[in-house]
């Protein structure tokens, strides 16, 4: 009998466990009625419920996630001044919806101090992204864009970057605004972060270059453009808008080559800029002295500094390729055919970077000594030292010598990870030559003749690639943006738009519209009848590889 009775009140809740669960399933449900409902209970009583700080920001999340409802943000202010009252230190959580509801209700000023007064609740409370997000979209709803640039500087001091949601948010408030120099500023923003931009953004840039002039230079340094896009690695300059006019707008596509379909431009890979490329490279050499020998991995720089590679080669890689069999084994015929090709190329030997323990093991084999010996004596041959990893050796290689990495390594490892960053990523979009055997014989697949990411001309053109799944490239909608477009007919013209003569290509170009409210969007329907037409059932030129 005594056991049913403690098995029974086991089962009984305690007040706080169940205002707690209650409170949980507010949270989950979004359920303000509830919550506000478990509040006023709390505040009855006070003996049975006490409010902490996990019951505090519970409250205010929910309140925070229903601002269309005005007793959201009555009860919300209350909430907040309750929990300062009750000398509770808030938290990132507590500060962000907070800022919330101070911008529901239309205060983006007080949002914006409550963010920028977080420290003085304690060096452990730190804004994050979302702190700001409040502030930042009420002042560029509400057009006061000096006030949403001073959120974004705030952001930067604080360690943090605008991301997509923001930086459209910017780039609208400054093309209503007509604040030339900051869109010019947050279009290149958005070329660093996003790789293709939405409808959204599209409709923001046709209302941008379709609104009049845009003053730029009419005479520039054409040496000093050069010399900006060559030290950014590519794709742009940074320097200012360029020419003077109207601009011309169209949806377009660009090739396989990478040549606009548009204004006959021709687009290009984008690399990392020539500052990035020696910080990347002087990370990699410190994080690989920490996990490599020291000596060792010193003693490689320096034999670096003396030699010269437009290739480097990852021979483990290349000679352990699809040798997951009974009797595979390292492919010394696959690693040679890789360096021919690559030598028959251009004339010059690659770099290959294998393994001492590797190596040895290679020359026990005599049928490969003559070649071990040939690569040894001309200085292509670097065998990394034992209880190394070679990884660091070819990958510091490549990056500090600024040229091609043959290998089919797709770079997740530990050791990738230590270095990653977005512009590693990029770097390997440009530098990774990958590889595969037909029949014995070696195919090489190169880097793309052009990134997929917004780019910037020397002569002040704009290309930019609409978001969507392509299962070919040269099928993907582009912007392009000019200040004079010409319409010329060339091969690459032709295989844009599914066309295999020359007078059909013209009379293609010459349908296409500039674009404006009505055009359709994804792929071929945002253009014209006649070249949507052509488009889908036109037949490619055949081209040479």
């Amino acid at each position: 009998m005594n056991s049913n009775n403690n098995h029974h009140q086991k089962k009984i809740q305690k007040p706080e466990t169940k205002f707690r669960m209650d409170l949980d399933s507010c949270s989950r449900n979004k359920d303000l009625s509830a919550a506000i409902s478990l509040y006023e209970f709390a505040l009855s009583n006070p003996t049975t419920i006490h409010l902490n700080h996990y019951h505090f920001n519970s409250l205010l999340y929910i309140c925070s996630n229903s601002t269309c409802h005005p007793s959201a943000l009555d009860y919300g202010s209350r909430i907040f001044s309750h929990m300062l009252s009750a000398n509770l230190v808030p938290n990132e959580a507590t500060i962000t919806s907070a800022a919330r509801i101070a911008a529901a209700k239309g205060d983006a000023d007080l949002a914006f101090d409550l963010v920028k007064g977080i420290n003085k609740y304690g060096a452990g409370v730190v804004p994050k992204l979302r702190s700001y997000a409040p502030a930042l979209f009420s002042f560029c709803n509400h057009l006061d864009a000096d006030k949403a640039y001073l959120v974004e500087e705030e952001m930067f001091a604080n360690g943090l970057l605008a991301e997509e949601p923001e930086l459209l948010a910017l780039l609208k408030v400054s093309v209503e605004c007509g604040r030339s120099d900051k869109v010019y500023e947050y279009l290149h923003k958005m070329r660093r972060v996003m790789g293709r931009v939405g409808e959204d953004v599209v409709g923001v840039l046709e209302r941008w270059f379709g609104g009049g002039n845009v003053v730029g230079l009419e005479n520039w340094d054409v040496g000093l453009v050069k010399d900006a896009i060559f030290r950014n690695g590519g794709g742009w300059h940074g320097l200012g808008w360029l020419g003077k006019g109207k601009w011309d707008v169209r949806r377009t596509e660009v090739g396989s080559g990478g040549v606009c379909c548009c204004c006959d431009e021709k687009l290009v890979c984008v690399d990392i800029g020539k500052e990035e490329t020696e910080k990347f490279g002087d990370s990699v050499a410190s994080l690989a002295m920490k996990k490599e020998v020291e000596a060792n991995f010193g003693d490689f720089q320096n034999w670096l500094d003396e030699h010269q590679y437009e290739a480097i080669v990852d021979a483990a890689n290349i000679g352990l390729y699809q040798q997951n069999f009974s009797e595979g084994g390292f492919s010394m015929a696959q690693l040679a055919a890789v360096v021919k090709e690559l030598y028959n190329r251009n004339k010059k030997w690659p770099l290959i970077v294998l393994h001492k323990k590797r190596v040895k093991s290679l020359y026990e084999d005599a049928s490969n000594r003559e070649l071990l010996d040939e690569w040894t004596e001309k200085g292509v041959l670097y065998g990394t030292p034992y209880g190394s990893n070679d990884d660091w050796y070819w990958l510091y290689a490549a990056v500090k010598l600024k040229c091609s990495l043959v290998t089919n390594d797709e770079m997740r490892d530990h050791i990738f990870e230590l270095v990653g960053s977005d512009f590693f990523v990029k770097w390997k979009e440009r530098h990774q030559i990958r590889y595969n055997f037909v029949k014995g014989a070696v195919e090489f697949h190169l880097p793309p003749p052009y990134s997929v990411v917004i780019q910037e001309s020397e002569n002040g053109a704009w290309h930019v690639p609409l978001a969507g799944e392509c299962n070919d490239e040269s099928s993907r909608t582009w912007l392009c943006i000019s200040r004079t477009i010409e319409l010329k007919a060339s091969d690459e013209d032709t295989e844009c738009l599914g066309r295999s003569e020359i007078t059909k290509s013209r009379e293609s170009f010459n349908s296409c519209q500039p674009c404006n409210g009505t055009s359709l969007i994804n792929g071929s329907k945002g253009r014209s009848d006649s070249c949507s037409n052509t488009a889908v059932t036109g037949k490619r030129k055949e081209r040479s590889p």
